[in-house]
């Protein structure tokens, strides 16, 4: 049986104020205006997905000049800039050092599957904590500038990564490889089954991995932006269908009680690991 834990973060409004607002207030553009006139229509009127739909926009804000070319130090200085929410840059470390003092045979990894702008949330605090990340990414132009969406992160795309989690399709030694995924791989030999994996997210896109987790033994927690009470009927509809198995507010500190609803996953599946490697197979 494998030993490895994953607990896979989605990042905008999970651990994160939502970035790309975010970024796009920092640099002087009218938030509100930019997703009820820019994107919406695109959504409503002509039928686009939500993701590739403010990525498109951000490109033609960028071309457009009037706030800045945007370009790839613009997206890391705000990824280093940006500030998470309470508790979750010692979040990885109090994890780490129960499992190691309780159940040190165990391994716990931490990844991050977001629709957001990877140079943004590559260039955080909290980057390395993470064994991988995947997130939405451009390619750049002669000028610098974003020109063009080289990965689209969204809703079903979300699933894709559980599976290179699943498969060990990781790190470095993963990339240039876009099919590797679809290989077939026997039971006994996944490096993280579904049922050991704890997936934390906030919206819509997350509705897959939700299910997905869930439905194959895993656990998965929906949470909501204190700072935004009117999220929180949405992530309540999360409850109302089943797709979490808890709901709390994102707080990670040690008093917060999704950290301490984290903390029971974990030891709980970091247990019945160490139980099922005791057990007598002869």
């Amino acid at each position: 049986m494998s030993d490895v834990i994953a607990l896979i973060f989605d990042f905008d409004d999970t651990l994160a104020p939502d970035s790309t607002s975010g970024f796009l207030t920092d640099i002087g553009v009218d938030v509100q205006r930019f997703w009820k006139d820019q994107v919406d229509p695109l959504l409503f009127e002509h039928d686009w997905d939500p993701v590739p739909a403010y990525l498109y926009q951000m490109i033609e804000l960028s071309k457009s000049g009037t706030h800045g070319v945007i370009d790839r130090d613009r997206l890391a200085d705000w990824g280093r800039r940006l500030p998470l929410h309470a508790g979750v840059e010692s979040l990885f470390g109090r994890l780490r050092a129960m499992v190691k003092e309780q159940h040190p045979q165990v391994q716990l990894e931490f990844y991050l599957i977001s629709s957001g702008v990877g140079d943004v949330v590559r260039h955080t605090s909290i980057a390395d904590e993470f064994t991988d990340i995947w997130a939405s990414e451009f390619i750049y132009d002669a000028d610098g500038g974003i020109h063009f969406p080289r990965r689209v992160v969204s809703f079903t795309d979300k699933t894709r990564y559980l599976f290179h989690i699943q498969k060990g399709i990781i790190g470095t030694a993963s990339r240039n490889k876009p099919f590797e995924v679809n290989k077939k791989v026997a039971p006994d030999k996944l490096r993280v089954p579904f049922e050991q994996m704890i997936f934390v997210g906030d919206g819509y896109t997350d509705i897959p991995c939700f299910s997905l987790i869930r439905r194959s033994g895993g656990v998965a927690f929906g949470v909501w932006d204190p700072k935004h009470r009117d999220k929180r009927s949405r992530a309540w509809g999360f409850i109302q269908e089943g797709r979490v198995s808890n709901l709390n507010q994102a707080r990670y500190d040690e008093q917060a009680e999704l950290y301490q609803w984290l903390e029971e996953a974990v030891e709980s599946l970091a247990g019945r690991i160490a139980l099922n490697n005791r057990i007598y197979r002869g």
